[in-house]
């Protein structure tokens, strides 16, 4: 029990910033594929048996989620303004140290189809396409959880949407794509506001609440289908989304309620770059430890 919950709690702190989704996080510590069965077996009624089980594993996920959460808004939240160059440079240290790993681990089902490189081409393109268009969607505007309006509300459902697909998949951040769609910041302030009985942001927060459940009821099925029959093509794409969230994590500072240039090279943060790398590496140091440790039980 301890362990899944544990599971939960570094898939929060993941969730939480842009850069490593929880999806990859389940990937690293070797639980991906039981993640997705039991949110498939949840909203499915052909095996009570499974379903049983599955409420029971993502229960205790869902505690050690809540608590990172929590912890990460509670610290994140301090930052943003102050330290915002120095969290992009660590953003992209995990990422960009991600990547081998995912690529390692899938080398059986990706060698030798090289020319299905072409899906990372569109994942790159995807995500450098809705980062450039953002900005144009919301007039240049930022988005107050507490004063929404109607169109604002629509944009806020469809970017937990589509960013809950992103969390359950193996690659781009959920918090990326928040990013992406300007409201990864409003985000986490709105919750940090909420967590201090400020309930003025709980429309913000509901928008984005239903856009997660309708994503992740209609997203898993297709993730799941997708990444059995065509596993090759779904890495690729994968690995193309996470090479170009790199430009959305450079992007960020513009995303501020006070916009900030975008990070270049003399506001990155050396310290934060290997900061995040040294931070994936332990996640990597640690799944290795609880497989050895599952493997001599």
């Amino acid at each position: 029990m301890i362990i899944n919950i544990f599971y939960g709690f570094c898939m929060a702190l993941a969730d939480s910033v842009p850069g490593v989704s929880g999806g990859t996080i389940a990937f690293i510590l070797g639980f991906y594929e039981k993640l997705l069965d039991s949110v498939h077996y949840l909203f499915s009624k052909e095996d009570p048996k499974k379903r049983s089980q599955a409420i029971y594993f993502i229960a205790k996920l869902i505690i050690g989620w809540i608590i990172g959460m929590g912890m990460s808004v509670a610290v994140l939240s301090n930052l943003f303004e102050s330290k915002i160059y120095l969290l992009s440079s660590i953003f992209l240290g995990l990422t960009l140290s991600s990547i081998p790993f995912v690529i390692i681990s899938e080398k059986e089902n990706i060698q030798g189809k090289y020319g299905e490189i072409l899906f990372s081409i569109l994942g790159i393109a995807l995500v450098i396409t809705i980062s450039s268009l953002r900005s144009s969607v919301l007039n240049n505007s930022s988005i107050d959880f507490e004063s929404l309006s109607a169109s604002q509300f629509i944009y806020v459902f469809i970017s937990g949407m589509i960013a809950i697909t992103a969390m359950v998949l193996p690659g781009i951040s959920g918090s990326t794509l928040l990013l992406i769609f300007g409201i990864y910041v409003p985000t986490i302030t709105a919750i940090k506001e909420f967590m201090t009985f400020n309930f003025s942001v709980i429309w913000g927060l509901m928008a984005l609440g239903l856009g997660i459940l309708f994503g992740l009821a209609i997203s898993i099925k297709t993730i799941r289908l997708a990444l059995k029959n065509h596993k090759s093509k779904m890495i690729y794409f994968i690995t193309g989304l996470m090479i170009g969230s790199l430009y959305a994590i450079s992007m960020g500072p513009t995303t501020l309620k006070n916009p900030l240039p975008q990070l270049s090279f003399s506001t990155f943060n050396i310290f934060g770059f290997i900061l995040g790398i040294a931070i994936l590496l332990a996640l990597e140091f640690i799944r290795r430890y609880l497989e050895k440790k599952s493997y001599n039980q």
